[in-house]
């Protein structure tokens, strides 16, 4: 499936992705958009936030692309990472990667990897999609986890059962995305929060994570109805 990225986006947000496109392709590696931006194109909402995953090195990536873009430049080499800032816009880079964790929401250890690798490291399957900007396979869905058909059907579903003990946070924003879209948390990813709650998993998350998903709840269109979902988790 080929999704008209260019018809969906204005004009200079299409621009930047096409030139990373072609810096991609003068350097001879695979470079995706990714997570939300991809959910919202498909959904018709906007969201026009340029987060891109590398299939090399993000950071190596960024600089070539900062000459052309004369952005600010920020690095984050322990995770392979790279912001550039301008007047106009915030450009995410990634180096695709995989993800383990040693214990319950603890930062992960993260090892270069490829886009399946990448994709199945996100929270749910209706943000664990991407989209190529290649020349040859522009537009191309990269679907691996079957994010296209639950966004169909308007659920929220973890790629795997250990999701919340990895990240507990990613029960808030469970809940945020269901109200957010009007989607049913799929039953299985219902359980797996209740269970992680009652295991104390939010209480080894740090209280500044804790802080910003309530204040991420507070941001959205129904904040009340966001904490009313949440406490029926307790």
């Amino acid at each position: 499936m080929k999704i008209e990225l260019i018809k969906k986006l204005p004009k200079r947000v299409a621009e930047i992705v096409r030139l990373v496109g072609r810096i991609a392709d003068r350097e001879g590696i695979s470079v995706y958009i990714v997570g939300g931006p991809v959910r919202d194109i498909l959904l018709n909402r906007k969201n026009y936030d340029l987060d891109f995953v590398v299939e090399g090195n993000a950071i190596e990536f960024a600089e070539v692309l900062n000459m052309a873009l004369k952005g600010s430049l920020k690095t984050h080499r322990p995770f392979n990472t790279a912001t550039i800032e301008s007047d106009e816009e915030r450009i995410d880079l990634a180096t695709a990667r995989s993800e383990t964790y040693k214990k319950i929401a603890a930062y992960p250890d993260v090892s270069p990897g490829f886009i399946k690798d990448d994709l199945f490291r996100r929270d749910f399957t209706v943000n664990a999609m991407a989209v190529s900007i290649n020349r040859k396979s522009f537009g191309e869905l990269i679907d691996f986890y079957n994010g296209l058909n639950d966004l169909k059907k308007g659920v929220v579903k973890v790629l795997h059962d250990k999701s919340f003990m990895d990240d507990p946070t990613r029960i808030f924003r469970a809940v945020r995305f269901a109200v957010r879209f009007k989607f049913k948390v799929d039953p299985r990813t219902k359980r797996l929060m209740k269970e992680s709650i009652l295991a104390g998993c939010l209480g080894e998350v740090n209280r500044g994570r804790i802080k910003k998903e309530v204040e991420s709840f507070l941001k959205e269109e129904e904040p009340l109805k966001c904490l009313e979902e949440f406490s029926k988790l307790i």
